[in-house]
């Protein structure tokens, strides 16, 4: 039965044996750390919509089932990892030998202060509350709790990243999806057809961001980083005339 690691919440962010039993005596693979992983949602993952990074309907988005919680802050949103059931640590039951899968990180798995040290998800304790379907694909479901090996992996995406603006006058709510390569975004600003500055937008929570700024119909462009330091403009990514709610697709993607 799955143990509970993580609960719904809209947070302030500021988230085998390889292949035979030879490898299973090996050294870890260069790269690879330790960690645990849960799963919750259930067999369709359809409770796992949602969550700490704002990206709502993950199927609608192009994240489908292979997601998980971190148990790390929002500038993790959109990070991949490449994951395997670590059969050295664990029970030989509950493992899937020589299989692995990356999934993007698109949930906070909070700590629960009710228990020593936070429980699984103490953000100093890596942990990964996968998305039922993913972790079947490593792990048995009736263990419950694996040890896992992981390593980040650069996300692969198709077209370009994507900027759903909401909110209202003065308080503009960027949301960014769809982002390849290191798939967490550092820093962001926006310069509006009207000026030839660039104002910052902070991070609100998850992979939102907010400007304060009177943006509402006017021309935007977008000047992304991402957490591994690659910077992109996104000129005139969102037309003159927009309306809240709206997303815009950009022709361009981080590598």
């Amino acid at each position: 039965m799955a143990v509970p690691a993580r609960v719904f919440t809209l947070l302030l962010l500021a988230a085998a044996s390889w292949v035979s039993a030879m490898a299973a005596n090996a050294p870890a693979p260069t790269g690879w750390l330790k960690a645990h992983a849960t799963f919750y949602g259930g067999a369709d993952a359809s409770d796992t919509m949602g969550g700490a990074c704002g990206y709502g309907n993950l199927y609608s988005q192009g994240y489908g089932t292979r997601t998980a919680a971190l148990s790390t802050d929002g500038a993790s949103c959109g990070q991949c990892y490449k994951i395997a059931c670590d059969r050295k640590r664990a029970d030989p039951r509950f493992c899937k030998p020589g299989v692995t899968v990356t999934v993007t990180a698109t949930n906070f798995c909070p700590p629960n202060l009710a228990l020593p040290e936070g429980g699984w998800c103490n953000q100093q304790r890596p942990h990964f509350d996968m998305a039922q379907p993913a972790f079947e694909k490593i792990g048995v479901y009736s263990g419950g709790i694996i040890p896992i090996m992981y390593k980040r992996v650069p996300c692969v995406k198709r077209g370009g990243v994507r900027f759903t603006i909401n909110g209202h006058d003065y308080f503009n709510l960027v949301l960014v999806t769809n982002v390849a390569a290191a798939g967490s975004i550092k820093s962001m600003e926006v310069k509006t057809s009207n000026s030839s500055n660039w104002s910052p937008l902070a991070r609100n929570w998850g992979a939102n961001w907010h400007s304060l700024a009177y943006l509402t119909r006017q021309m935007l462009s977008f000047r992304v980083t991402d957490t591994d330091g690659q910077t992109i403009e996104f000129k005139d990514v969102v037309p003159q005339g927009w309306k809240f709610g709206q997303t815009f697709a950009s022709k361009l993607q981080f590598k």
